[in-house]
């Protein structure tokens, strides 16, 4: 679930927010030739009618599609579906089939159906750049076209309108309803091609648990698009009625029948990516959306929804190894998690947000090395060996760097497909959908703090971390390395809190004032950083020959001669944080 880059930015100014655009190339496609002769039923749960049409609302201006808002009472909304997919190995995909919680549980033996599906786009992707997706489904004799979009700050919940038409061509009329405004004449003038198509056995049945009722989509099958194609297995997890945590509750359950990865990547998102030839994107987190009269409960809501939401989407792209991108922005959804999470100890002690909180440092320990020699791999190494092309020993250094950083991504690989890995996800997802920090270990007190607004609670956490930082920065012009180190991850903290917690305040000028001088300070701090990573790197790589040897000495004075550069920088960044104005505080006296 990706692709080099020459450069690779660090978790540094502006790498918080916002989604990095996928890249696009014009493709047409074969049409797709359907026989309309496969599907057969036997009694059980039958395809859903088309849903009542629900126009969606405007793009929002960071170009994600504005869609409707959900309830955290989490039943499927209308006009839209809550689902989970569930990944497994095609050679054990029957097996789940039989999984006791199945059996125990299946209204019947469900329905078969072959499931013949194109998916369209303009050539620009403007459909997909918007969040959306246009698809034409086959089953049996009946055409269903379907708009889906995603939800912004939910990782289970889309937005999916369905009408019916009479063939595998989409009627771009019927589906303008479902489309923002804006795009609308530039779908009318670019028009809609096939980009892919997908053939799929699906085995759905019906299961019935306490908390709600889910249809569970055995899938197998293949995704084409031209000469390429990609294979399916996948077990579908979509909410029927009841609660959304039946979904996590089931997939825990399925869980101990077998190995399985969670996943929200689509079959949408697989096509395109099959189609234009690029890996699975490796998205930063989404801004988050807080009115300020919310309370407490509802902020952590919403920002742990966001941090699973992050962490969902860069598996693809860390698991695919490519993109140097996906392993970080799969570290940084881990440490925003650990941070949402540690704000939370603050209503009261947790056992089940303690063990969370220990599976995220574990997951992130895993990745660590991969982070680090990406880095040396595709920035350090050779901006050092371009700017010295006389001396020797690059090259060798280069082939040993390549070995360390696939034996780290095996590390990664394989800590991403242990059962610990999906057991954390799902168990996470479903501590956030039963909102668990309110369970019977919080004390009568701090339930009724969750219920006040959370400006209150934003202040304190943020004056206590700002606090913490210039703590850390006392004394600043004599500080150690070691120092400088603890100043960083106390900087980086606070860029967290910052980010789940400013969006709370009106005074958006002082906010983005204040963030970017963080941001600053963050970034000549990270400098420092990896200049110390890349000498615990290089000690041990350049010891097979003195032509690497040479080399290595080259890139540490290479270093060693860009901090000092750094220095007056890093003086410099710090004086403006700490003369920032703090948007907290100004709100206080307003």
């Amino acid at each position: 679930m990706l692709e080099s880059s020459a450069t690779i930015p660090r978790e540094g100014a502006g790498a918080i927010h916002g989604d990095r655009a996928p890249r696009h190339k014009k493709r047409a496609e074969t049409a797709l030739a359907s026989d309309g002769q496969n599907a057969t039923a036997e009694s059980g749960p039958q395809e859903p009618s088309p849903r009542e049409p629900a126009p969606l609302a405007e793009s929002s201006p960071s170009g994600e599609a504005a869609v409707p808002e959900v309830s955290p009472d989490r039943g499927a909304p209308p006009g839209g579906e809550i689902e989970l997919k569930l990944l497994v190995d095609a050679d054990r995909l029957a097996g789940f089939d039989t999984a006791p919680v199945i059996v125990a549980n299946a209204r019947n033996k469900g329905s078969r159906k072959h499931l013949k599906s194109a998916y369209f786009d303009t050539s620009e992707r403007i459909l997909r750049r918007s969040g959306l997706s246009l698809r034409v489904r086959q089953s049996g004799a009946r055409f269903v076209q379907t708009v889906k979009a995603d939800f912004a700050d939910d990782p289970l919940r889309r937005g999916e309108w369905e009408t019916g038409v009479s063939s595998m061509t989409p009627d771009i009329a019927l589906a303008m309803p479902f489309i923002p405004a804006k795009l609308r004449a530039d779908l009318m003038r670019d028009g809609l091609e096939e980009v892919f198509t997908t053939d799929i056995r699906r085995h759905a049945r019906l299961v019935d648990l306490p908390a709600g009722t889910v249809e569970v989509a055995f899938d197998h099958g293949v995704l084409k698009s031209g000469d390429r194609s990609m294979p399916v297995s996948e077990i579908e997890l979509e909410l029927k009625s009841g609660s959304a945590g039946t979904i996590y509750e089931l997939a825990l359950r399925l869980l101990e029948h077998g190995p399985l990865k969670p996943s929200i990547r689509s079959k949408s998102a697989r096509g395109f990516d099959l189609a234009d030839d690029t890996p699975p994107a490796a998205r930063r987190p989404r801004k988050l959306r807080l009115d300020s009269s919310i309370s407490l409960d509802e902020a952590f809501a919403t920002i742990l929804r966001g941090c699973f939401r992050h962490l969902l989407e860069s598996l693809p792209a860390a698991e695919d190894g490519r993109d140097p991108e996906g392993v970080h922005q799969l570290r940084v959804a881990l440490r925003r998690l650990r941070s949402a999470l540690g704000l939370m100890r603050s209503v009261g002690p947790l056992s089940q947000l303690d063990l969370l909180r220990a599976e995220a440092q574990w997951l992130a320990q895993n990745l660590s090395a991969a982070r680090d020699w990406d880095i040396f791999e595709g920035e350090t190494l050779p901006t050092v060996a371009k700017a010295c092309p006389t001396v020797a020993g690059f090259d060798l250094l280069k082939e040993a760097t390549s070995k360390r950083r696939q034996a780290a991504y095996r590390k990664v690989h394989l800590a991403l497909a242990d059962i610990r890995c999906a057991r954390f996800l799902i168990g996470l997802g479903g501590w956030i959908e039963a909102r668990g920090w309110r369970s019977g270990e919080v004390a009568p007190e701090n339930l009724g703090r969750l219920a006040e607004p959370a400006t209150s609670f934003a202040g304190e956490a943020l004056s206590a971390q700002h606090a913490k930082v210039l703590k850390r920065g006392r004394h600043f012009k004599s500080l150690s390395v070691d120092e400088l180190h603890r100043l960083r991850l106390a900087a980086k903290k606070l860029r967290y809190v910052a980010d789940f917690l400013l969006p709370l305040y009106e005074d958006r000028k002082a906010v983005k004032q204040f963030s970017r001088k963080l941001a600053g300070l963050q970034e000549e701090l990270g400098c420092y950083n990896d200049m110390a990573v890349t000498a615990s790197l290089l000690d041990g790589l350049t010891a097979d020959s003195s032509e690497s040897g040479t080399a290595g000495a080259v890139i540490v004075g290479w270093q060693a001669h860009a901090s000092i550069g750094i220095a007056p920088r890093l003086r410099s960044a710090w004086r403006d944080f700490t003369k920032a104005k703090t948007p907290w505080s100004r709100a206080l006296e307003g």
